[in-house]
C-alpha cells in the first residue's frame, strides 16, 4: 500500500472512531461522571451559611468596645475552593449576607499550590489565617489596594509581608468549575468586586474587620 492511500485509510478509520465513540455506553457513563463532578464542585456547602453566622457572632463579640466598624465585616472562608465565592460581605447588625465574590489564596511561592498551606513567615508567599484590620488605600504595583494589619499571632507579620487587599484581572467575576489564579499571600479579588469593597471601606469612619478562616 503506497503512502497516500495508507494515509487516507488511517484518516477514514479515525473519522469512523470519532463518530462512533460518543454513541457508546462507556462515553455516556464517562460524560455523566464528568458532569456530576462539575456540579459537585459548584454546589455550595450546606454548612456555609451556618458557619458564616457563627463566625459573625464571634466577630460581634470581638468588636465590642473596639474602635471598628460594627455594622459591616468581611469574611473569607478558605475551606471552600477558590472557584466558589468565598469572600463574604456581611451585615452584622441584620445578621445577613450582603454580597460575595471570588478571592485567591497564596501559592506559598510554588508554581502551583495543590493543597492549601498557611504561614506567617516573611517571604513564604502563603495565606495567613486570622483577623485583619483594613488600613488606608494606596496605589501600588497592583493598582488600588488596601494595607492590611494582622491582629492575631497567626498573621502578625502581615504588614511586614506586604499582604494587602487588591484586585487582579485573573480573578473572574463569577464562579467557575476550576481553581482560579493564586497570589503570593494577598487576598486578591476581581476588579468589579473590589469596587464593592471600596464603597464600604472608603465610606466607613472606622476600620473594617477582615477575617480569614478555614
Amino acid at each position: 500500500m503506497k503512502l497516500l492511500p495508507r494515509l487516507l485509510f488511517i484518516i477514514l478509520i479515525v473519522c469512523i472512531a470519532v463518530s462512533w465513540f460518543p454513541k457508546t455506553h462507556f462515553w455516556e457513563k464517562t460524560k455523566k461522571t464528568l458532569l456530576t463532578k462539575k456540579e459537585v464542585a459548584l454546589k455550595p456547602k450546606t454548612v456555609t451559611n451556618a458557619k458564616l453566622k457563627t463566625k459573625a457572632a464571634e466577630a460581634r463579640n470581638y468588636l465590642t468596645g473596639k474602635n471598628y466598624n460594627n455594622q459591616t465585616c468581611f469574611f473569607i472562608d478558605m475551606s471552600l475552593p477558590s472557584g466558589q465565592k468565598r469572600f463574604f460581605i456581611f451585615d452584622l447588625k441584620r445578621d445577613s449576607l450582603l454580597s460575595a465574590g471570588l478571592v485567591t489564596h497564596g501559592n506559598c511561592m510554588e508554581y502551583w499550590l495543590e493543597e492549601k498551606r498557611y504561614s506567617n513567615v516573611v517571604g513564604s508567599g502563603c495565606t495567613s489565617l486570622g483577623k485583619y484590620k483594613t488600613g488606608n488605600p494606596y496605589t501600588g504595583k497592583f493598582g488600588y489596594s488596601y494595607k492590611l494589619y494582622g491582629l492575631d499571632s497567626s498573621n502578625s507579620n502581615a504588614y511586614a509581608r506586604a499582604i494587602v487587599l487588591h484586585s487582579h484581572e485573573c480573578v473572574p467575576d463569577d464562579e467557575v468549575t476550576d481553581e482560579i489564579c493564586q497570589s503570593n499571600g494577598c487576598p486578591t479579588v476581581a476588579p468589579v468586586f473590589l469596587q464593592q469593597l471600596k464603597k464600604i471601606i472608603n465610606s466607613s469612619k472606622k476600620p473594617v474587620l477582615l477575617w480569614i478562616y478555614e
